[in-house]
């Protein structure tokens, strides 16, 4: 038996049932086109070798797209009811038993997942998408490839290279793990309810290579951080507080980092925040 997506209409039954009404403390925005989630398996090029985590399943569409093609799924559902009910909702629509394992949980919480995922789909709950995304990618090494339903701001700045006007902390944290970039947009009109803000695909690959070790990472996000903190100030000021405790101390740094000390964070790169950090140490 195949297995068959949710309608528009079922998409409401269910939710009437559990007593569910979309929440935005939650960020929920549930999907209820068929061919959206449909598009979004299609764009994330899940095959039937993957093993695919899902955060923020909801009612299961985007779930049901991903178990059509034979991939196994790892959900993440912070919402009890909603948790519960996938399972059964996935094998009424003719997913295996063993296609699918719930996690009940808060996915910025968890450190450990079944099935060892290698790949991230998600409708990403819009008021933690980023944090999401990142603690993802720092305790789940594994994750090799992924695509994203995120607002359109967050994706674009997930996306924007150095120099743009969007370009900021979350940019640089993604850019640690490897390249991002804008794959789709998604019509308002296929979420319930209506959102009033527009949606983007985003896409990303993990580099083969591992950009620098734990500590490395947690110094280069504290510079980052400081950078955009204040981005108006040319860094050497900037990163005073975090590198040296004077901007003597910081350009002395930056400049044995290769840095112009008078450049501001929205002009630096992940490899020239990542050389700062080094510098310091």
């Amino acid at each position: 038996m195949p297995v068959t997506p949710l309608g528009a209409s079922e998409i409401r039954a269910l939710a009437a049932e559990l007593d569910v009404i979309p929440t935005k403390k939650l960020g929920q925005n549930f999907v209820v086109d068929a061919n959206t989630v449909r598009r979004i398996v299609h764009v994330a090029e899940v095959t039937a070798s993957d093993r695919v985590v899902e955060v923020g399943p909801g009612l299961g569409s985007l779930t049901l797209a991903i178990l059509e093609t034979g991939a196994g799924v790892t959900a993440v559902e912070i919402d009890h009811r909603l948790a519960q009910r996938l399972p059964a909702t996935a094998r009424a629509h003719g997913a295996r038993a063993d296609a699918l394992t719930v996690v009940d949980a808060d996915a910025l919480r968890i450190t450990e997942l079944p099935r060892d995922p290698n790949v991230l789909v998600a409708n990403l709950p819009y008021n933690v998408s980023v944090p999401v995304l990142l603690h993802f990618l720092q305790h789940f090494p594994g994750l090799q490839r992924g695509v994203v339903m995120v607002q359109a701001e967050v994706g674009q700045r997930l996306a924007a290279p150095p120099g743009s006007k969007v370009y900021g902390a979350p940019s640089v944290k993604a850019a640690w793990y490897g390249p991002w970039r804008l794959v789709g947009t998604v019509s308002r009109q296929v979420f319930w309810p209506v959102p009033n803000v527009d949606s983007v695909l985003v896409g990303f690959h993990r580099d083969p290579e591992s950009r620098g070790t734990e500590a490395e990472r947690r110094r280069t996000f504290a510079i980052v951080d400081a950078a955009f903190q204040q981005r108006r100030k040319m860094l050497r000021q900037a990163l005073s507080a975090v590198l040296g405790g004077s901007a003597a101390a910081a350009s002395e740094i930056m400049i044995a980092a290769g840095v112009d000390p008078t450049a501001r964070g929205e002009q630096l790169t992940i490899e020239q925040f990542v050389a700062i950090a080094r510098a310091a140490v």
